[in-house]
């Protein structure tokens, strides 16, 4: 990608969190609420290693702090290491958002880096449950042993509980993760985008009301987003215009602007765009996280969610 940055009059909005979405392929089937559609028949897109690092560059200079690699399942994307590795090597910090299913040694290597964070979804206590909730028996075995050991290894993981339906095992499930050692645990509602959406159209009223404040996306095609949830809404291409151009763009201002906002108060460090932005995963639809003492992260709609990050 080659960028005039001196054709641009339009200064570009100050972007401190962008979530790289590196692939729609994951082992899991998560077909009832995963936003990205992702499973294992799904490709990894058509960015290539010398695309996603000139993303990567651009958003070094345009300010952003974190880097989160997301899909799908960021860690089988081919060139996922290489990526993290740039990333890190650019001064930016990286949360890895995986379905913790599969861990290479490699990749334990990696996610030990103090610049480096995890995040997981985790569904339920009961095996049965939470497998079926993945489409993958032994997702929920597989997925715990792994949180369990990045625990032990003291690598910072945060886990996102998805409440999907009446009966499930939410509060169970966040109690086993605080009794594993896991200090950020969150419990959200699903979402009505991708696979959740059903016959619904998406709505920005679905969103948390922070996407495109300080965050973008950007998706395995190139397309950049206010957000990976809020995917329904492109501004643009970094494969044809780059990353700067495309948010110092009209249609990201457009699309901006039809995003509710709200100026209700939430905890620090619960639903802001430094760090977590909206806590997705390969299998997770959610908008804010709400904070351990219970309060909620609504979407939009409700006037919960308006802090300092994401």
């Amino acid at each position: 990608m080659t960028i005039a940055y001196e054709a641009l009059s339009t200064p570009a909005p100050l972007l401190t969190f962008l979530e790289l979405e590196l692939t729609s392929r994951c082992q899991l089937t998560c077909s009832s609420h995963c936003y990205a559609q992702a499973g294992p028949t799904r490709d990894h897109g058509t960015m290539t290693a010398q695309d996603w690092r000139s993303v990567i560059d651009e958003a070094a200079a345009l300010g952003v702090k974190t880097v989160q690699f997301i899909g799908g399942e960021p860690t089988m994307h081919p060139d996922f290491t290489e990526l993290v590795e740039h990333t890190l090597e650019m001064g930016l910090g990286v949360q890895v958002f995986s379905n913790l299913y599969r861990v290479r040694r490699e990749h334990w290597k990696l996610f030990a880096h103090p610049k480096v964070t995890l995040g997981t979804s985790y569904y339920s206590d009961d095996p049965d449950e939470h497998d079926e909730i993945t489409g993958r028996k032994g997702s929920h075995d597989s997925t715990r042993a792994n949180i369990a050991e990045a625990v032990r290894r003291g690598i910072p993981v945060k886990v996102g509980i998805i409440h999907m339906r009446d009966g499930q095992r939410t509060e169970q499930a966040r109690a086993e993760m605080q009794a594993l050692g896991v200090t950020r645990v969150h419990v959200d509602r699903v979402r009505a985008v991708g696979n959740a959406a059903k016959t619904l159209i998406p709505s920005v009223a679905e969103l948390c009301g922070r996407c495109a404040d300080g965050k973008a996306a950007v998706l395995p095609d190139g397309t950049v987003t206010p957000c990976v949830l809020g995917r329904f809404l492109p501004t643009g291409s970094v494969k044809t215009a780059g990353l700067r151009a495309v948010v110092a763009g009209q249609q990201w201002a457009h699309v901006a602007a039809s995003i509710p906002r709200h100026r209700a108060a939430c905890v620090p460090d619960s639903c802001t765009p430094k760090e977590d932005s909206c806590q997705p995963s390969p299998g997770i639809v959610t908008a804010c996280n709400p904070d351990q003492d219970g309060s909620d992260c609504s979407p939009a709609e409700t006037p919960a969610c308006e802090p300092a990050y994401d």
